[in-house]
């Protein structure tokens, strides 16, 4: 089977590097008042640093392309018009692009960064896919609407474009995210469609009935709860064979805004899949499947991916993804003898049987030590606390090192 690119998010600076050094071919990050996903921690990616970003993901090995894929109003337009020689300085890969205004402004002041159609383009078929490529895009990011038997002919009657197509993480109820209820239940504070979703999807709704307020009915006849918008997260590991063969050029995960542990793992589990399946396309890829539950999740679903999307894509009973181990701690690069200094995540007990991956490396251990920073003795290291830990077993690159529980909880489907 022919290669194909691993494309991860990269919320921050920190989360770029653990997503390259996790697997990742290339990342997508957004600056400020131009992204989708406006992100909150870590050292964030702002036009005075988008330079630096970019910079790291290229010195790293990787490719770097940088999203402006709002939908523009026009003072959108003349903020990016300030902006581009800043944008022109980064020098990309390439930029994501779904308004046809920013297309035609980046194309006329930076033609020679290619563009790439965002997904929110709503991109179904392959006359859409030509009209792109004839507009001068170098590729399209497909909706994730599409059945695979329908990528496959648009790779067919369109050779000659990229194409990309997410295959992890959240989804959203309306078609590629364009959706408005944010906008309307915040009274326009948080607009989905420039980088601030309060998403209303995932809240829990009841019926009233106009002629008799006050009384609440659940709007489903079961005990599953109400979350009738929210759809379960999209996870395609086991039908990668059939998006490679099918002609996809780039296999998209979402989540910007999700933890660094969260990218770093599935980083590792979708790189281990795609390079077993190019290997031998009839790989078993369920061990891939049990790894990549071990991240949060709000249950799994293949989506549109198999043309059967139906109710049960809907998570029910839970808005908020819940992951099937706990992330314990991130190493951070000092030691004293074999004690390694370590920022606690969640709270790890002395003797805790505990599985540690790194970008090459995955085997469980157990926490022989905790010692404060004065070498006191310790019998767990609590949330947030930084100490130094001891276990049976050293990572040997133990500066992108991660810590989390053993096993899938029953929790996750």
């Amino acid at each position: 089977m022919r290669d194909v690119e691993l494309l991860m998010p990269a919320g921050n600076l920190e989360k770029l590097e653990y997503a390259v050094r996790y697997g990742a071919d290339a990342v997508y990050l957004g600056v400020v008042d131009f992204s989708l996903r406006a992100m909150r921690k870590g050292q964030l990616i702002t036009m005075d640093n988008l330079k630096q970003a970019v910079d790291l993901a290229h010195s790293l090995g990787a490719k770097a392309y940088v999203t402006i894929n709002i939908f523009a109003f026009n003072n959108d337009i003349r903020q990016l018009e300030a902006c581009i020689d800043k944008f022109k300085d980064a020098r990309p890969d390439a930029f994501i692009i779904s308004d046809y205004g920013i297309f035609n402004l980046i194309r006329k002041n930076i033609p020679d960064v290619p563009i790439h159609v965002s997904t929110q383009t709503n991109t179904l078929n392959y006359e859409s896919v030509k009209f792109w490529r004839d507009l001068g895009a170098s590729r399209v990011i497909l909706a994730r609407e599409l059945p695979i038997a329908d990528i496959a002919e648009i790779r067919k009657q369109v050779p000659d474009i990229e194409l990309e197509s997410f295959i992890h993480g959240a989804q959203c109820v309306s078609f590629s995210g364009r959706c408005l209820l944010s906008d309307y239940f915040s009274k326009g504070e948080r607009k989905a469609n420039h980088g601030n979703c309060s998403q209303p999807c995932r809240w829990s709704y009841k019926l009233v009935e106009e002629t008799r307020p006050g009384q609440y009915l659940e709007i489903n006849q079961d005990d599953r709860g109400s979350h009738i918008l929210s759809p379960k997260d999209l996870c395609l590991v086991k039908q990668l064979p059939q998006l490679i063969d099918a002609g996809i050029d780039s296999l998209k995960v979402e989540g910007r805004t999700k933890s660094l542990y969260y990218v770093s793992a599935v980083a590792k589990a979708y790189r281990q899949a795609i390079d077993e399946v190019l290997k031998d396309p009839s790989a078993d890829l369920e061990k891939y499947f049990i790894e990549l539950q071990k991240v949060g999740n709000r249950g799994y679903t293949t989506g549109f991916a198999l043309g059967d999307n139906n109710g049960e894509s809907y998570s029910y009973d839970i808005s908020k993804g819940l992951a099937g181990a706990d992330f314990l701690c991130e190493f951070k690069g000092d030691r004293k003898d074999d004690f390694f200094l370590v920022k606690i995540k969640n709270k790890m007990l002395l003797n805790d049987e505990v599985e540690i991956i790194t970008p090459d490396e995955q085997f469980t251990a157990t926490v022989d030590g905790i010692i404060n920073e004065d070498g006191e003795n310790l019998e767990l290291g609590n949330t947030n606390d930084d100490v130094f830990v001891k276990f049976s077993q050293n990572p040997i690159n133990y500066k992108y090192a991660l810590v989390r529980t053993i096993g899938v909880k029953k929790h996750v489907s």
